[in-house]
């Protein structure tokens, strides 16, 4: 990572992203010393030595191995690992302790992909790359929110449309950042997608848009797939219908796709995301098949995977239902590579997928889990149900490299190098392994994931199967078990990477596999068909709708999803000022009809429940989510909000095939809880505030400490505001001057402390709807030296000049709020995107910021006209 022009860089040569950051990337440098690092292990809440804690795990799996057989040990691990540290668990799991029992975190964001690729390729395999983006006619963005999620490759797309004149659909319930910037957005019905596709594939056929040779060549199961989508979807009318979209809409979709060959149809979450995620995936590849737009540039499926190295995992076997080098549980497959590990106790049958697995823990199947670089108890659907089960366990080990809500519950913690320190490969959603250098020591006693499992395998008997020193041994060897006895029946092969040394290992280049001899790669394939079938020929799947279940109690449809400068669980990026400043705060997003009809107001409280429980925060009206469903962040946790993880209300639905959670699709009431009175607390000290529990918070990091928004539904009582429990809400020391302001008629009460004439903390409290005079100006002063006269003003609201109107930050690239964007286009009468990045920078680098800036250039220019 470079700066160039105060903006950090990446690889300028990696054909990924040509060295351009999200805001998230950029961010890591922020994120490199932050405080509470795990560094040293920990045993039962003590710290202990490595050793002690190795041989402690190592004891104990063999005991429990001994007494309860192999399916009693679990491990769930993450697509934060880098490929050598998920290779080591899978054989260490499956290979010797001999049960299939290890998930990863994968199976939240791509396991649909997975099973859809294997029905329709034979194998788990992305046909086509990025640079398809830039070549075709037509891009199709189905539940991708492309401008936040992946918002380096959206603007590659965005310029080619720019250049090439190709059009965009987005294909999403809500209308997204992505959804504003495309040509034609399709707001369609959660969980419709299969009928719409359907719908495509019969309006091909009927219109003959079909590639018949290449089918006759390349498909099974054409002409049973077509007359199961004449079924599926009988007309356009049946379509609009089944999707709750206009005729036209459809009609137009229809066509646009009808009528460009480039066509890449790019899919994330809200596809996979899904109680038919995998149908969703088959449905769209049956189109692609159809028309045989598939392996040539400019055309293609292409899945977009949620974290950086999920297709790493996939391609060790890191799913629960794989074996390994993209072998499954077969006779055949299970016999070789037991013969390649020399592995005579080899599991030889799938394990729990990971919903499934948390439920083995929790009624007993499971006596032991290790948890590595991820959160369960927040991410995991039925958060608290998971959280319950991780208690009774007999034996959880956590290694990450900071504390989370799932460290909290582990009886071994074990501290983790963070991407900074690692060494290995990673592999994108292209297949392009690069290799990830570390550029600086572990911290304290943190070590790779890969050692921590290696180190284990050691101490249960089997050192000889774990022989390494580094990361170049181990991808040597996962990538000779690929070529292992493969002539061809596996995609998946880095044979020519098989036999590299040490420096070209260190030195290797990013390259796409199939890498079957040395220094071959290839962007692109099932052109020429070569699919991994017993035939060599691609499989069309039948599809029919399925109903869902008519839950009346429940009447709305809970979405939860990512915002555009969070990452998964908040670990680090919720610890970083920066990436606060954008989306402060969880909130329930629903459309002005739904909050009307419930009494809701903007900013308002809000009850929302399901059959797993319920929570109370805040309400966001928003006419970009349909009628009928509300939408919440997946981030917030328990270390950032009262409301905690939205996970604790999620069912536990899954993908029947995949077994990937309906993340997408829970049933949930939605009430207005009404607000008595309202704060703010600014203080240095980290932790959460210590209220009653009829108060809604939440915590946000800045630069020089920490802002929390509190809410409440009773009475501001008299014991709140008592100088003990003030202190311990300030988290100020006892030798602390506390100074107040009350004014009892308008119930506007305000504290802060002082240590050392310096602002350690300060709350101000004020009845619900209410401006709080002065918070800004507090805020800004918070850790400086605040002068007697200086202190009056603060505690009575009196502004001093200086503190600026709160504004959200639009940029976080470059810290630029919607206040100054707004000012500058009015001052300066701008007009475009680019005369935005010209004046002030916003949007010149990851780009994510974009369709904000033109929202604020067309409601300016309206403001203005009126």
């Amino acid at each position: 990572m470079s700066v160039v022009d105060g903006i950090p860089r990446g690889d300028e040569t990696h054909p990924a992203n040509f060295g351009r950051l999200c805001v998230k990337g950029a961010a890591l440098k922020d994120t490199l010393d932050l405080p509470d690092r795990l560094l040293a292990p920990k045993l039962n809440g003590r710290e202990a030595s490595w050793d002690e804690a190795l041989d402690y795990i190592a004891a104990s799996f063999t005991r429990i191995r001994a007494e309860h057989g192999p399916d009693s040990i679990a491990f769930y691990v993450s697509g934060q690992f880098l490929t050598e540290d998920y290779y080591v668990a899978n054989k260490l799991m499956k290979g010797f302790i001999g049960s299939g029992n290890i998930d990863t975190n994968s199976r939240l964001c791509m396991s649909s992909s997975v099973a859809g690729h294997i029905r329709a390729f034979g194998e788990d395999v992305v046909p086509g790359c990025y640079e398809d983006l830039e070549e075709a006619d037509l891009t199709v963005l189905v539940g991708s929110n492309m401008a936040w999620c992946h918002p380096v490759l959206y603007q590659r797309m965005m310029a080619a449309r720019e250049k090439r004149g190709a059009k965009v659909i987005a294909i999403d319930p809500r209308r997204t950042a992505t959804a504003e910037t495309a040509d034609l957005h399709l707001p369609l019905a959660q969980g419709s997608d299969v009928a719409l596709w359907c719908g495509l594939l019969a309006y091909l056929a009927n219109h003959d848009i079909l590639d018949k040779d290449w089918i006759a060549r390349h498909v099974s199961g054409f002409e049973e797939t077509i007359a199961a989508a004449r079924i599926a979807a009988p007309s356009i009318a049946f379509v609009a219908a089944a999707t709750d979209m206009r005729i036209d809409d459809i009609r137009r979709f229809y066509e646009m796709f009808a009528g460009a060959e480039r066509v890449v149809t790019c899919y994330s979450q809200g596809v996979n995301q899904s109680a038919t995620g995998s149908d969703k995936v088959n449905a769209i590849i049956n189109c692609h098949l159809a028309t045989g737009r598939i392996g040539r540039p400019g055309m293609g499926p292409l899945s977009l995977t949620g974290q950086p190295n999920a297709m790493g995992g996939r391609e060790v076997g890191g799913l629960a239902n794989m074996l390994a080098a993209h072998m499954n549980f077969t006779p055949e497959d299970i016999d070789r590579v037991r013969r390649f590990w020399n592995a005579p106790a080899i599991a030889t049958e799938p394990g729990h997928k990971a919903v499934d697995l948390f439920e083995a823990v929790g009624d007993g199947r499971i006596k032991a889990v290790w948890i590595a670089a991820t959160n369960p108890a927040d991410s995991m659907p039925r958060a608290s149900r998971v959280r319950e089960n991780l208690k009774n366990c007999p034996l959880v080990i956590v290694s990450d490299a900071w504390p989370t809500d799932t460290t909290k519950l582990a009886h071994v913690v074990l501290p983790a190098a963070s991407w900074a320190e690692k060494d290995g490969a990673v592999t994108n959603s292209e297949r392009c392994i690069t290799r990830q250098r570390a550029f600086r020591a572990p911290v304290g006693q943190a070590r790779p994931d890969w050692w921590m499992f290696a180190e284990v395998a050691r101490r249960m008997g089997w050192g000889d199967a774990f022989p390494y020193r580094g990361p170049a041994e181990i991808f040597r060897e996962h990538a000779s078990l690929s070529a292992f006895e493969n002539q061809g029946a596996r995609l998946f092969n880095l044979g020519g990477l098989a036999d590299i040394d040490d420096e070209e290992y260190d030195s290797l280049a990013p390259i796409q596999w199939p890498v079957a001899k040395r220094g071959r790669g290839g962007p692109r394939l099932f052109a020429r068909g070569g699919f991994s079938t017993p035939d060599g020929r691609a499989w069309m799947i039948p599809l029919t709708l399925r109903a869902e279940e008519d839950l009346a109690e429940f009447p709305l449809t809970l979405n939860t999803g990512r915002v555009r400068d969070q990452w998964h669980t908040m670990t680090r990026t919720g610890r970083v000022a920066g990436l606060m400043s954008h989306v402060s705060s969880p909130s329930l997003a629903l459309h002005p009809r739904d909050a009307t009809a419930r009494g809701v107001a903007d900013k308002g409280l809000v009850r929302v429940e399901t059959r797993e429980g319920s929570v109370i925060m805040r309400a966001s009206i928003d006419e970009g989510v349909r009628p009928g469903d509300v939408f919440a962040p997946m981030h917030w946790t328990d270390q950032f909000s009262s409301s905690g993880p939205i996970d604790k209300l999620v069912h536990a639905v899954t993908d029947p095939i995949s077994g990937q959670p309906d993340l997408k699709g829970t049933r949930v009431r939605v009430a207005a809880v009404k607000e008595v009175w309202r704060g703010v607390l600014f203080r240095l000290a980290s932790g959460g505030p210590e209220v009653g529990e009829a108060v809604w918070w939440s915590k946000a990091q800045l630069k020089n400490g920490f802002a929390f928004e509190l809410a409440g539904w009773t009475a501001l009582e008299g014991e709140i505001r008592s100088e003990a429990l003030l202190r311990r809400l300030l988290k100020i020391p006892a030798e602390a001057e506390l100074a107040s302001f009350s004014d009892p008629r308008r119930a506007v009460f305000r504290y802060a402390g002082f240590v050392q004439a310096r602002l350690a903390a300060c709350v101000f409290f004020g009845p619900a709807g209410a401006e709080l005079a002065g918070a800004e100006q507090a805020k800004a002063m918070l850790g400086k030296e605040v002068a007697a006269g200086e202190r009056i003003a603060l505690l009575s609201g009196v502004s001093l000049g200086g503190a600026q109107a709160p504004s959200r930050t639009v940029c976080s690239c470059f810290s630029v709020s919607e206040a100054t964007i707004r000012a500058v286009i009015i001052d300066k009468g701008l007009s475009s995107v680019a005369e935005i990045g010209a004046t002030l920078k916003a949007g010149t680098n990851c780009g994510s910021c974009v369709p904000e800036l033109k929202k604020i250039l067309a409601s300016s220019a309206f403001a203005e006209a009126s």
